[in-house]
C-alpha cells in the first residue's frame, strides 16, 4: 500500500469513527432509533437506516469535495489531479455500496415488509424507486453515486473534472428535498437552508480529506494548495453557518425548542462547528504562513477531520429526531394552505408591499456575497491606483439588491397567490435587474481585480473567462440567438406545462428565476454590455432588434389582457382568496403590466444604446481627424481629385 492510500484510509476511517460515534451518540439522546409502537421493523432496520444514511452521507462528501477541491486547486492533467479523482472514484464507490443498503433498509422501514429474495419484494422495491418522493430521491442519489464512481476515473481534465463536481452537486438536490425540509411550513426556506447545506459540508470536509491524502505533495510541489483549499474552507464556514441558522429557525419554534432533544443536539453540533471554524481561524492567521516540510498544516488535520465526521453524524442523528413544535388548537386548513403549505396572506396593499418578506435564503446569500466580492474588487483596484466609474459599482449594487428584494420581499409572499404579482417579479427578473447588472461589467471587473494563475490550475478568474469563451456561450450571448430566447421564453414558459411546474413545485421556481435572469441578462448584455463577448450587432440593428423583441413582448401582454381563461385555474382560481381582483381580473391585469412595465426598461435601452452610438461615432470622427491631421488632409485632397476625375469623366 502506497502512502497516498495508507493516508486516504486513514482519513476514511477517522472520519467514519467520528461520524458512527455521532450518531450513536444522537440516536441516544433524541430516541431516533426507540422501538415503535406499532408496526416497529427491529432493531437492525431501526439502526440500520441512520448509520448506513451516515456511512453514505461520509462517502458523499469526501466524492464530491474532492471533486470541487481539485477543480479548484490541481493543476489540468496533473498526477495531483490523478489522485484526486482516484479518491473521488472510490469514495462513490463506498457512496454506492452504503446507498444501496440504505435504499434496501429504507424501503423496509417505510413498507414495512420483510427482507426476502421473492419476487414480490422485487417489485415492492421497484414501486418505491418509481413511484414513492423518498424512493426516487434514494434511487436518484445511487444513480449518480455509480455515475460518478466511473467518471472519476474516466476523466483526466480540469472541465470533465469540473463537469463531474457538478454533477455530484446536483446529486445533493434530492436530499435537500427529503430532509424535515419536505414537511415544514416555510418549505422554501428549509429546503433551500439543507441544500445549502450539504454543498457547504461536502465541500469542506471532503476537500479537508482530499488535502491530507496528498500531504506529500503538497509539501513537495504544490504548496499553493493550501491556501487555495482554506479559500474554499472559508466559504463553505459561511455557507454552513448561514444555512444552519435557516434550518434552526424553520425547525426551532421558540427559545424553548432548545432544551428538546433536537434542541440539545442542535446545540452539539453548533459547537462542533465552531470548533472547526476556530481551526480554520488558527490556519489562516498562523499555519498558513509558515508551512514547513513538516507540514504544519497537516498536524490537527486528523483530530480536525474526526471532528468534522461528528458533525456529520450529529446532522443524520438530527433527521431521524422529531423536531419540536407548538402544540396548538387544531384549525381546518384552508385552500390556500392545501395548494401552498403556508396560511393565505393579508391583502395585498401599499403597506403590505413594504413591510411584507418571505426569505429565500438561497438567492439572499448570493446577491449579498456578489456584492462584497464586487467592492473587494473595487477597492483592490483603487489600492493600487486604477480607477473604476463609480456609476458601475452603484448599478451593480443597485441590481442586486432589487434581486432580494424580488426573491425575499413581498414580491415572493404574494406571487403564489396573485398572477399580477407573480408578473412583477418576472418582468424584474428578466428586464429590470439585467439593466442594472449588464452596466456593472462584472467580467471586466474580474479580469482586472484578480491576479491571473500562474500554474494551470483555474481559480475563479480562469473559470469564469473560461465559460465565457466556450463554444456555447458564443452561441446563446451571440444578439440573434440572445433575443430569439428572450423573446420565445415568455410563450414557452406560460403556456407549456413549465408553468404550473414552477407555480407548484420548489425547484422549478427556482429553476425559473435562473433562467430569465440568464436571459434577460444575454439579452441586455447584446445590446449594452461592457464585457468580452461575441460581435455585436450594429447600432442601427441592436434599435431594430429591441423594438422587434419589445413589439413581441406587447402582443404577448395583449394576449394575456384579452384573454378569457385562467392558465392554471386549479391553483390561481382555487386559493379561497375573499380580497383582491377575481383570478380572471387579476390575470389580466398581468397582462397589462408585462405591457406597461416591459415599457420602461426599453425606453433606458434605447437612451443608452442611442448614446453609445452617439460617442461610437464621435469616437470615429475623432479618429478620422487625427488621422487626416497626421496626413496633412491627404485623405481630403484624395477626395477633390476623384471628385475632379469623375467630373472629367462626363
Amino acid at each position: 500500500m502506497n502512502p497516498f492510500q495508507t493516508r486516504a484510509y486513514s482519513a476514511g476511517l477517522i472520519a467514519t469513527l467520528g461520524v458512527l460515534f455521532a450518531v450513536l451518540v444522537g440516536l441516544a439522546i433524541g430516541g431516533g432509533a426507540a422501538a415503535l409502537q406499532f408496526s416497529d421493523p427491529g432493531p437492525i432496520i431501526r439502526y440500520g437506516v441512520p448509520l448506513t444514511k451516515a456511512l453514505m452521507n461520509i462517502a458523499i462528501a469526501v466524492s464530491i469535495g474532492s471533486l470541487v477541491f481539485a477543480g479548484f486547486a490541481a493543476n489540468d492533467k496533473s498526477a495531483v489531479l490523478r489522485k484526486l479523482l482516484n479518491l473521488a472514484s472510490a469514495a462513490a464507490a463506498v457512496w454506492a455500496l452504503a446507498a444501496s443498503v440504505h435504499f434496501v433498509l429504507s424501503f423496509v422501514s417505510v413498507s414495512g415488509a420483510e427482507l426476502s429474495l421473492e419476487q414480490t419484494f422485487s417489485q415492492g422495491l421497484w414501486a418505491y424507486a418509481t413511484e414513492i418522493e423518498l424512493g426516487i430521491s434514494l434511487a436518484l442519489n445511487l444513480v449518480a453515486a455509480f455515475a460518478i464512481s466511473i467518471l472519476a476515473l474516466s476523466v483526466s481534465s480540469l472541465t470533465a473534472t469540473a463537469f463531474t463536481a457538478a454533477l455530484g452537486l446536483g446529486s445533493l438536490i434530492p436530499l435537500a428535498l427529503i430532509g424535515h425540509a419536505a414537511g415544514t411550513a416555510n418549505h422554501s426556506l428549509a429546503v433551500n437552508s439543507l441544500g445549502l447545506h450539504l454543498v457547504g459540508i461536502v465541500t469542506w470536509v471532503g476537500g479537508l480529506i482530499a488535502l491530507f491524502t496528498i500531504k506529500q505533495d503538497v509539501l513537495n510541489e504544490a504548496k499553493p494548495m493550501v491556501a487555495r483549499y482554506s479559500s474554499l474552507a472559508l466559504a463553505s464556514f459561511v455557507i454552513v453557518g448561514v444555512s444552519g441558522l435557516g434550518s434552526s429557525y424553520v425547525r426551532i419554534p421558540d427559545a424553548a425548542g432548545l432544551f428538546s432533544p433536537y434542541g440539545q443536539m442542535l446545540l452539539i453540533k453548533v459547537v462542533l462547528l465552531v470548533i472547526l471554524g476556530a481551526f480554520g481561524a488558527m490556519y489562516r492567521t498562523r499555519i498558513l504562513s509558515r508551512i514547513s516540510e513538516k507540514g504544519s498544516f497537516f498536524k490537527l488535520a486528523l483530530l480536525e477531520i474526526f471532528i468534522m465526521g461528528a458533525a456529520i453524524g450529529m446532522g443524520t442523528a438530527l433527521a431521524r429526531t422529531a423536531p419540536p413544535v407548538n402544540q396548538g388548537e387544531f384549525i381546518v386548513p384552508t385552500p390556500a394552505q392545501l395548494l401552498t403549505g403556508e396560511p393565505l396572506p393579508p391583502e395585498f396593499t401599499m403597506e403590505t408591499f413594504i413591510t411584507s418578506w418571505k426569505l429565500d435564503i438561497l438567492w439572499a446569500l448570493i446577491a449579498l456575497w456578489a456584492i462584497g466580492a464586487y467592492l473587494v474588487a473595487v477597492r483592490r483596484l483603487k489600492a493600487r491606483g486604477d480607477s473604476w466609474p463609480i456609476a458601475r459599482t452603484i448599478s451593480w449594487v443597485s441590481g442586486m439588491l432589487l434581486l432580494i428584494f424580488v426573491t425575499s420581499g413581498s414580491l415572493n409572499v404574494y406571487q403564489e397567490y396573485l398572477f399580477s404579482v407573480h408578473m412583477i417579479a418576472h418582468m424584474f427578473l428578466t428586464m429590470a435587474i439585467p439593466v442594472l447588472l449588464v452596466p456593472g461589467a462584472p467580467v471586466t471587473l474580474l479580469t482586472r481585480a484578480v491576479q491571473k494563475r500562474s500554474d494551470s490550475s483555474r481559480g475563479v478568474r480562469e473559470w469564469v473567462l473560461w465559460a465565457v469563451h466556450t463554444k456555447y456561450a458564443e452561441f446563446v450571448s451571440h444578439p440573434l440567438v440572445a433575443a430569439a430566447n428572450f423573446a420565445a421564453s415568455l410563450v414557452v414558459f406560460y403556456f407549456t406545462p413549465l408553468f404550473e411546474w414552477a407555480t407548484r413545485e420548489h425547484i422549478g421556481h427556482q429553476w425559473m428565476i435562473v433562467h430569465f435572469l440568464i436571459t434577460g441578462y444575454l439579452f441586455v448584455q447584446s445590446l449594452i454590455g461592457i464585457d468580452p463577448g461575441p460581435s455585436r450587432l450594429g447600432y442601427p440593428f441592436r434599435i431594430v432588434t429591441l423594438i422587434g423583441v419589445m413589439a413581441f413582448h406587447a402582443f404577448f401582454g395583449l394576449a394575456l389582457m384579452g384573454g378569457t381563461g385562467l392558465l392554471l385555474p386549479d391553483w390561481f382560481g382555487a386559493m379561497g382568496r375573499t380580497w383582491g381582483l377575481p383570478p380572471l381580473e387579476d390575470q389580466q391585469s398581468g397582462g397589462a403590466i408585462a405591457w406597461g412595465i416591459g415599457e420602461i426598461p426599453t425606453i433606458i435601452l434605447t437612451i443608452i444604446v442611442s448614446v453609445q452610438w452617439f460617442r461610437s461615432d464621435n469616437r470615429d470622427s475623432k479618429r478620422l481627424d487625427r488621422a487626416s491631421d497626421r496626413s496633412n488632409n491627404q485623405d481630403i485632397d484624395d477626395y477633390n481629385t476623384m471628385l475632379e476625375r469623375i467630373n472629367q469623366q462626363k
